[in-house]
């Protein structure tokens, strides 16, 4: 259903749809790693990719304002959530390489099962990136709807 899927956007409500289906089909699915279930976000600037992590903090149950972690690189939310304890919310558009997310902490955070990591610009840092992950490229056409590639 989910796998090399392509599915459009033409607002922030059917995003957040779009972020529950995929959320649910990722949560649902036989872990087939020891760690935490990461997931890289890519497309352009301005593609959506905060508002992709938005939706699923919301539908996680997180109250806190969730927002882009440009500047501070990476962002933490609590979940009441039995199977996973933490959100992480990175942005690594910053980064020069992989050896810069092990001073976060990245070995704790991706070796954790409680974990569930969404990384922005996982491009800049791939090497570091757990295989296997899930991605989702988010292309926007020239009408401005969103199209979210998900893998």
């Amino acid at each position: 259903m989910l796998k090399n899927a392509t599915k459009i956007s033409k607002n922030v409500k059917e995003t957040k749809e779009i972020a529950k289906m995929f959320l649910d089909k990722i949560l649902g699915e036989k872990k087939k790693q020891k760690g935490a279930l990461v997931v890289g976000l890519s497309g352009d600037l301005g593609a959506g990719k905060t508002t992709f992590v938005q939706a699923i903090a919301q539908h996680l149950g997180v109250k806190n304002k969730v927002n882009s972690p440009t500047f501070v690189i990476i962002k933490k939310y609590s979940l009441k959530n039995k199977k996973h304890k933490f959100l992480f919310h990175l942005d690594a558009y910053r980064l020069k390489n992989e050896k810069e997310l092990l001073h976060l902490g990245w070995e704790d955070i991706i070796n954790d099962e409680k974990h569930l990591v969404f990384i922005e610009w996982p491009e800049n840092v791939a090497g570091a990136i757990p295989r296997p992950s899930k991605t989702v490229h988010i292309l926007t056409d020239k009408n401005e709807h969103k199209h979210f590639k998900l893998k």
